[in-house]
């Protein structure tokens, strides 16, 4: 016969594990919880594609609010006809990267509602990406009333400034198809982000390896980094975001870690042992970071510990091929872009989530800028 003492310690170590359990995975049987604290909304967005296309590789999306997100896609996909067993709406589920196929440069910046259906097509400026990959990454500045656009080309080595409703190109930063490394010229530019004072800091960073940072007038004013693993140096810098302190994350993907400066550009600290960052968005608790090969969200705290992740590889609802860029509105749903899977997603919290493990609303657009 066992010890009283061994079965009530066994009995309290049982306990203890499972209250250490989300309040959600206590509470139901069976599932492998892929979507995390999140619930997957499904046939989100609505279609846009002409008949006989689907839409192609989705790179960027940002949620200005719950009813207007932004959509960066690469063109539109001639689907096979007849169409193959399998295939559930998305590129990705023809067993062939979205990347791949010579894509319709249509419909390549849009935004939708919170139902996904298309409200506006910015397809006057569709040309802008005739001969190139496409969009990369789009953002707006939480420090921006007037809310412009900003479109990252990189395969034209340029981005772009547009005024909120699409009506005018404001300003482009780089030359169309020069690249170079200086402060008018871009090497494959991978992202943007924006300090309090409106000065803008691009991950520079396929081509070259370096941030560059220009004024809130785009005027140039310094660039740091170099090609190499040390400390401050760059492979394939891929994604940036800076929070309210002025704390600079970059996502040196090559390198498999996120670096840590000020916004002078003094490196600070050094998070290693990622698979492939891709994105990064600060908030006021941490850091959220997507991993493209892992098809995970984690989160770390400040010091860089990792704190709890979700998600899982596939092309089913819910799941990621390579989650490229990811964002938040003030109500909580979160918008992922889907590169090679060839979609964008909407995920609404649980009901009776841990609130610990979803990205908070302090990371919305209305709430970076405030202070809130």
């Amino acid at each position: 016969m066992r010890p009283n003492w061994l079965i009530l310690s066994a009995a309290g170590v049982f306990v203890a594990s499972t209250l250490a359990l989300p309040l959600d995975a206590q509470q139901q049987k069976g599932g492998e919880e892929e979507t995390g604290p999140y619930d997957v909304v499904e046939n989100w967005p609505q279609p846009w594609a002409k008949p006989g296309y689907i839409w192609g590789s989705q790179p960027g999306i940002f949620a200005e609010s719950p009813n207007r997100i932004f959509i960066a896609t690469r063109g539109e996909l001639k689907l096979p006809d007849p169409l193959p067993r399998g295939f559930n709406g998305i590129w990705g589920s023809l067993g062939e990267r979205a990347t791949t196929p010579k894509a319709e440069m249509r419909n390549c910046l849009l935004v939708v509602d919170g139902s996904g259906k298309v409200i506006e097509a910015w397809t006057q400026w569709d040309k802008l990406f005739e001969g190139s990959g496409g969009p990369h990454k789009v953002k707006i500045s939480p420090y921006d009333p007037a809310r412009h656009v900003w479109v990252v080309n990189d395969s034209r080595h340029v981005i772009y400034e547009f005024t909120n409703d699409g009506k005018e190109l404001i300003r482009t930063i780089g030359e169309t198809d020069v690249p170079g490394e200086d402060g008018t010229h871009f090497g494959s530019p991978q992202d943007l982000t924006f300090l309090a004072d409106g000065s803008i800091l691009v991950a520079d960073g396929l081509r070259n390896s370096r941030v560059a940072k220009f004024d809130k007038n785009g005027a140039f004013v310094k660039q740091w980094g170099t090609k190499g693993n040390g400390p401050g140096q760059f492979t394939g810098l891929h994604g940036i975001d800076a929070d309210r302190n002025g704390r600079v994350y970059v996502a040196d993907r090559g390198n498999s870690r996120i670096q840590v400066f000020d916004a002078n550009g003094t490196h600070l600290d050094t998070w290693p042992n990622l698979r492939f960052p891709n994105h990064i968005v600060a908030v006021p608790d941490g850091v959220w970071v997507s991993d493209g090969t892992n098809a995970r969200l984690l989160k770390y705290d400040p010091n860089g510990k990792l704190l709890s992740f979700f998600g899982t590889y596939g092309t089913y609802p819910g799941a990621f091929w390579e989650l490229h860029q990811f964002s938040v509105d003030a109500e909580g749903s979160l918008y992922t872009a889907d590169s090679f899977g060839g979609r964008s997603q909407k995920f609404r919290p649980k009901k009776d989530a841990d609130r610990t493990r979803l990205i908070p609303p302090s990371a919305a657009l209305t709430s970076r800028g405030t202070g809130n």
